[in-house]
C-alpha cells in the first residue's frame, strides 16, 4: 500500500487484477439496501486480501506515479500538500509507504522515518529503492502494519503521521478506530496527513466503468456503492475499498477528536485530455504555471470531491 495511489479508487469492471472477494448487496426488511453487503468478507478477510494484492502487485507500484503525465501531476499535488507541514528533524510514521516515493521526499526534508506497510513485499521494495536513492540514513525502522492497529506505538510518539495511498479506505468498517489511533500517536502540535479514495471523483474518473456496472448488475448495486462508498457491494469485484466524500471525512475527523487543518483533491483538470497535458509538460514555464493552478483548484472547497483521492491534514482538537 502506498499512496497517493490515484488509480486505486477504481470503479472497475469485476475480473481485473488479483481476486479480493467481493460481496453482493442485500435488502433489509424494509426493502432498503444494507450498508454492508450480506456476504462480504469480514474486515479482517478484506484487509488480508489487500495485503495479498500488494504483495502480488509488487514492482508495479513503483512506477505508477511516473509512467504517465496524470500520475506525475498527482504526485506533485501530494508532495506540495505534505511539504506544507514539514519542518526539519521531524519524527514521522509513514503508513502505506509502498516502494518509497514519499519516503525519499521525507528524507530530503531531514525527517526521521518509521516506515510501515501492510505488504512485506512492498516493505522490501521500499528498502531497495530508498537505499538506491541514497536516503536509507533517514529510516529509523521498518514494520509491517495494519492501519487499524497502531497500538505498538506510545501516545504522542510522532511529529507527523503520513498515510498516503488510501490506507483508511482499506480499514473496512473500522476507519474510526484507525483514524483515532493515528491521532493518538501524533503529538498535540503534530499533524496527520492522509488520503482516502474519493467517491465522486472516482465516479467522475471512471464513469464508463461505473456505467457498465449498472448495466451488468442493475441499479441496486450502483445505488449501494454510491450510498455507502463500499465496493464490496459489487459481485466479484477485485481490489475493493471504501470511498469517501469530503463531508464524510470532515465528520470522521471530528468524531475521532480531531480538527481539519487543510484539504485537497489529488487531481482536477489533470483528469482530462492526456495529450493536452503532455503538450503542457514539454514547456517548463507552462508546466509550472499549470501545477500552480492545479494545486489551487484541488485545494478549493468546491473541488475537494473531484479527484480520485481526497487529501486531508488534521490534528487533535
Amino acid at each position: 500500500m502506498a499512496e497517493p495511489r490515484p488509480n486505486r479508487s477504481v470503479l472497475r469492471s469485476p475480473g481485473q487484477g488479483p481476486q479480493s472477494g467481493g460481496g453482493r448487496t442485500r435488502r433489509t426488511d424494509g426493502g432498503r439496501l444494507a450498508d454492508t453487503p450480506g456476504d462480504a468478507p469480514s474486515s479482517d478477510r478484506s484487509v488480508e486480501a489487500i495485503r495479498r494484492y500488494y504483495d502480488t502487485f509488487a514492482e508495479g507500484e513503483a512506477d505508477r506515479l511516473t509512467k504517465d503525465v496524470a500520475g506525475r501531476v498527482s504526485f506533485e499535488i501530494h508532495r506540495r500538500f505534505m511539504v506544507n507541514h514539514l519542518t526539519k528533524s521531524q519524527r514521522i510514521l509513514e503508513i502505506g509507504a509502498g516502494p518509497g516515493r514519499f519516503t525519499t521526499v521525507l528524507a530530503e526534508h531531514g525527517a526521521r522515518v518509521v516506515v510501515t506497510d501492510i505488504s512485506p513485499v512492498q516493505l522490501h521494495l521500499n528498502e531497495v529503492n530508498v537505499t538506491a536513492a541514497g536516503s536509507e540514513h533517514a529510516v529509523e525502522a521498518r514494520h509491517t502494519l495494519d492501519v487499524r492497529d497502531t497500538s505498538r506505538f506510545p501516545d504522542a510518539s510522532f511529529d507527523m503521521v503520513l498515510a498516503y495511498g488510501g490506507p483508511l479506505s482499506y480499514a473496512f468498517d473500522q476507519e474510526r478506530q484507525a483514524l483515532a489511533g493515528l491521532l493518538r500517536i501524533v503529538k498535540p502540535e503534530g499533524v496527520v496527513i492522509a488520503s482516502v479514495m474519493s467517491l465522486w471523483g472516482s465516479w467522475r474518473a471512471r464513469f464508463p466503468g461505473a456505467t457498465q456496472l449498472a448495466i451488468r448488475y442493475g441499479t441496486d448495486v450502483t445505488d449501494a456503492v454510491i450510498r455507502t462508498g463500499d465496493l464490496r457491494h459489487v459481485p466479484g469485484m477485485t481490489h475493493v475499498c471504501r470511498m469517501f466524500t469530503w463531508e464524510q471525512i470532515a465528520t470522521l475527523v471530528a468524531e475521532c477528536g480531531g480538527e481539519i487543518l487543510a484539504g485537497s483533491a489529488s487531481n482536477w483538470a489533470s483528469l482530462e485530455d492526456p495529450t493536452i497535458l503532455a503538450d503542457i509538460e514539454r514547456s517548463p514555464q507552462l508546466w509550472e504555471r499549470f501545477i500552480a493552478y492545479e494545486t489551487a483548484a484541488c485545494a478549493s472547497v468546491g473541488a475537494r470531491d473531484g479527484g480520485t483521492h481526497i487529501l486531508f491534514a488534521a490534528r487533535r482538537s
